[in-house]
């Protein structure tokens, strides 16, 4: 059986933009990408709401930090075959002023925890899938605190590409989810349910190929189209 971790944030989590509730778990895309891969996979989600990549955040706590939690999460579930990081919306809240460019420096550094952890099988690196997160926008009156993050997000996966080409497997959701319309930030079902299945997908024909490839089209690590 192959252990994958996804370390993500509140569409890890499973945030309802709704009523600002958790969604049932077989909503959620983690659930979903239980279900694409079957009983040969264990799937832990490891989702916080407000997570960033190295923040530590002023208002909501230090414990949003994705950093400062990674190492030991890894070693909580290890051995680990797969380590799934889908992060950087919360990079985009205003009150951290960052650019795109220092959002996927944040994730590269994550990256890079992952490999020197050794919490791999017989202490190897795990394999690692970065998750491109979808863009924000258009934001309602409950997201003013990713004001500006609009444009940073849409930019989030040329920087992503660039910084980690080589690292490891990415993943770009944003060709093909979005944000809900509910609040420009959080994922519907409707995404929840795509994101598992292309996670899948892309699980079974590029990390651990087991059917043909034939109808897989990829394009700098990821799967396109």
């Amino acid at each position: 059986m192959r252990t994958v971790l996804c370390y993500g944030d509140s569409n890890t989590w499973g945030y309802n933009p709704a009523n600002s509730s958790r969604y049932p778990k077989e909503i959620r895309w983690t659930t979903i990408l239980q279900k694409e891969l079957g009983d040969n996979y264990d799937i832990i989600a490891e989702g916080l709401n407000g997570r960033t990549t190295v923040w530590s955040d002023p208002i909501e706590g230090e414990y949003k930090n994705g950093k400062t939690y990674l190492m030991p999460c890894l070693h909580t579930h290890k051995p680990i075959d797969l380590v799934i990081i889908m992060l950087g919306t919360n990079d985009l809240k205003y009150r951290f002023s960052l650019m795109s460019y220092d959002i996927a420096k944040g994730v590269d550094t994550l990256v890079k925890m992952v490999k020197k952890s050794e919490c791999g099988v017989e202490n190897n690196s795990p394999e690692i899938l970065v998750i491109i997160p979808p863009n924000v926008g258009p934001l309602d009156e409950s997201s003013k605190m990713f004001t500006g993050g609009i444009e940073k997000s849409k930019e989030l996966s040329q920087e992503y590409n660039k910084v980690l080409n080589g690292q490891c497997y990415l993943l770009d959701a944003s060709e093909r989810i979005k944000a809900s319309e509910l609040d420009g930030v959080h994922l519907s079902k409707e995404s929840h349910n795509i994101l598992g299945k292309i996670a899948g997908e892309f699980i079974k024909n590029i990390i651990y190929p087991m059917t043909s490839r034939s109808n897989t089209h990829i394009k700098s690590g990821y799967v396109s189209g």
